[in-house]
């Protein structure tokens, strides 16, 4: 057998290294030097195969063999290879970290008097997601698809479950002095990479922080851009909740549903699930914020800094006052709590392949939802370390995000303020063995973009994100060094629920199914539920019916209203004309007192009787001389038929030539032309007085009736006056 010995590789360096910096952190170099050299070796005839029998050897692709060797040969080895080039090793980091708890100290240093209250009454108030499901499922194969390499797993938040009593057992144990969930023994946070394999978006750059914009595009321009709204459609369906710019749920829903470019109707459906499940300050609106980060996706800027961002802080807000509204992604941070909590749950995960999506498992996977958040507070509070996964089933990285820039942590920028947490605090969720991290000036770092610098300090922070810092991990000897140990123990934190040892039961006993007595007693409130539900829906038609009377009583008032209005105007017309008529009767001279007015009424009705009588004497001499005028008609015909008589006697007496008879004729005749003349000189007369009596009846009439006029109009300016002296 030929042994050539060759340098190795940069994939074996690193490989070569984890195993060197754990044994020399250890002091176990020189069990590691008798243990284990890897060299490359080639057999005439072929090769072989061998690992070491060691349980954390490490595996590497090309053959190996195990021999022995010194340590000075290992130590020339290394140097020669080159092996501590470009990456910074775990023992570095490690002291460095310890070095800067020494100096600086703790967050928390011992005196400390929280200001959190025992208990948290923290709301997980979501916006209702039912649309936005639908709209899903009305899409094709292939839109999805397009969904999915644009934006990644975000439609899977959709079917994650929300268990308040486990959200609110989970906020107790938020220790804000930290950043982390301190349960029991255990301190867990969320972190960049675990956030980034979650989403699985594969156009963002995971160095590439978002940072609020100072003079960019205005909120119009933006939403313009992302929608392909006209500036006159945002501005007409712009909103305002307290001072942030939003618009509307219904607006943009509707504009998913019409739109004809099938890429700007996904990118307005991402937003949407930006905006109600990932940021959902404002319920059924989409803050100006929220936007503000989504216009920056395409240019590869990766929002998970920001998603941890918010939901630390308002992690923090919530204990600070005691209570409050969640408004960071509920559903992402209880994914990423049922990743870890595998064990307690008793759920399997598959084998991961190269599609492997986290969220569709989780999103899938059935859970339990019959745990009171008593019994998941009372788990948490006695939680052991091997109660949990510390590393997700998923999770594939060799590299750590520890700090950036001159800052001992992660700073993160959020779309409404900034914080940051330690990734050297939870080394273990990377199957890295934990040492003591530094914390200094966690409880510090956090700030709004309400406070007058934070300019400036966006700026730092950006800045810092251009100067990131990683550590390989470290999976050899034991998980956590004693000096953590200690550590941990003597740690002071911010008011988190301490475990009990006393009543500490098994994870079984703390999820198991409800005792039959409160079942019974379950069964019996459900009933009163059920009848006090009743009543309730009982009050609702009483309720209905006396808002209807209500409705009724208050159309009978504004009636009543107008009417009083109307005969508030007419009074005051009323007032009006009152006041003409006195202004008139003044101008008259009719402002007499009332006793004047009866007495010249009374001469008036006594004139007017008088008229009265008049007339009718008038009217009875004018009877009179209409019978003397047909008596006279009448002596007229029979005079006239008189004289045809005689002036046939006339013509027969001149037929008989008798002169006696006709003198005496001729005497009759004269004497009755006479009397005729008479006569109609005596009907001339008469019919000249009827004339004269007829017109002097007219003028009586006329002199009647204004005499009546006049009494009418006293007697209404009498009445008028009698009304304003009462």
């Amino acid at each position: 057998m030929a042994i050539v010995v060759t340098p190795l590789s940069g994939s074996e360096k690193l490989c070569f290294r984890e195993v060197f910096t754990s044994a020399w952190a250890s002091g176990l170099l020189s069990e590691y030097i008798r243990t284990y050299v890897f060299v490359k070796f080639s057999l005439s005839h072929g090769h072989r195969e061998m690992y070491s029998p060691e349980s954390n050897s490490v595996y590497m692709s090309q053959k190996w063999v195990r021999i022995e060797e010194s340590a000075d040969s290992v130590r020339k080895l290394v140097m020669e290879s080159e092996f501590l080039d470009k990456v910074e090793d775990n023992a570095t980091v490690r002291a460095w970290s310890e070095q800067c708890q020494i100096e600086k100290g703790d967050n928390l240093v011992k005196g400390h008097v929280s200001e959190l209250r025992d208990f948290t009454n923290i709301s997980v108030t979501q916006n209702e997601l039912q649309e936005l499901k639908e709209i899903w499922t009305q899409w094709d194969n292939e839109t999805k698809q397009q969904f999915y390499g644009t934006y990644g797993d975000l439609p899977y938040l959709l079917d994650v479950k929300i268990d308040k009593h486990l959200f609110r057992a989970m906020a107790q144990f938020w220790n804000a002095a930290y950043s982390c969930f301190s349960f029991g023994k255990v301190d867990l946070v969320p972190t960049v990479e675990e956030y980034t394999t979650l989403l699985r978006c594969p156009r963002i750059q995971v160095d590439k922080a978002y940072s609020k914009t100072v003079n960019g595009p205005t909120f119009v321009k933006k939403l313009t851009n992302i929608t392909g709204m006209s500036e006159q459609l945002v501005l007409a369906r712009m909103q305002k909740k307290g001072e942030s710019k939003c618009i509307s749920w219904t607006c943009l829903r509707d504009l998913i549903l019409a739109h004809p470019d099938a890429k700007k109707k996904i990118d307005v459906f991402a937003l949407c699930v930006y905006g109600m499940i990932i940021f959902p300050k404002a319920l059924r609106h989409i803050d100006e914020a929220v936007i503000d980060l989504f216009s920056r996706l395409d240019k590869g800027v990766t929002p998970v800094p920001a998603i941890l961002a918010e939901t630390f802080r308002s992690l923090n807000a919530c204990r600070r006052m005691g209570e409050g509204r969640f408004i960071g992604c509920a559903q992402l941070l209880l994914a990423w709590f049922h990743s870890h909590f595998w064990k307690v749950e008793k759920v399997s995960y598959r084998f991961i392949t190269e599609n492997y999506s986290p969220l569709e498992e989780i999103a899938a996977t059935p859970r339990r939802e019959d745990v009171s958040e008593e019994s998941w507070i009372a788990l948490f509070q006695n939680l052991q370390e091997g109660d949990i996964g510390w590393k997700v089933p998923w999770l594939i990285t060799d590299q750590i995000l520890y700090r950036c820039g001159s800052f001992d942590w992660v700073p993160l920028l959020g779309i409404w303020g900034a914080t940051a947490y330690a990734p050297l605090l939870v080394l273990r969720q990377y199957n890295s063995r934990q040492f003591v991290p530094t914390t200094y000036g966690l409880a510090q770092c956090e700030f709004s973009y309400e406070w007058g610098s934070y300019k400036k300090k966006v700026k730092e922070i950006s800045s810092a994100w251009n100067q990131i810092h990683r550590m390989k991990r470290l999976s050899i000897g034991p998980m956590t060094t004693s000096e953590y140990r200690e550590w941990r123990t003597r740690r002071i934190n911010d008011n988190i629920p301490e475990p009990n040892p006393e009543g500490a039961q098994s994870r079984e006993e703390y999820l198991r199914v409800v005792p039959l007595e409160l079942e019974i007693v379950k069964q019996d409130f459900e009933k009163m539920s059920a009848e006090l539900e009743r009543k309730i829906e009982r009050l609702e038609e009483e309720k209905m019916l006396l808002k209807l009377d209500v409705d009724g009583q208050k159309s009978e008032t504004e009636r009543l209203r107008k009417e009083k209005e109307k005969v508030e105007e007419d009074r005051d017309d009323l007032k009006m004309e009152y006041k003409k008529m006195r202004l008139t009767i003044r101008n008259a001279g009719l402002g007499k007192t009332p006793e004047p007015w009866r007495h010249e009424i009374q001469e008036e009705k006594a004139k007017a009787s008088s008229w009265e009588k008049k007339f009718q004497e008038m009217q009875t001499q004018n009877g009179i001389l209409r019978k003397d005028m047909a008596e006279s008609h009448k002596e007229k015909k029979g005079l006239k038929a008189k004289v045809a008589e005689l002036g046939r006697s006339l013509h027969h007496y001149q037929r008989r030539d008798s002169k006696d008879e006709l003198k005496l004729s001729l005497n009759k005749t004269k004497e009755m032309k006479g009397k005729i003349e008479g006569l109609e000189t005596t009907l001339h007369g008469c019919e000249l007085r009827i004339e004269l009596l007829e017109a002097r009846e007219g003028q009586w009439k006329e002199e009647l009736h204004h005499s009546h006029q006049q009494v009418r109009d006293r007697d209404y300016l009498m009445g008028e006056a009698i009304v304003q002296i009462r």
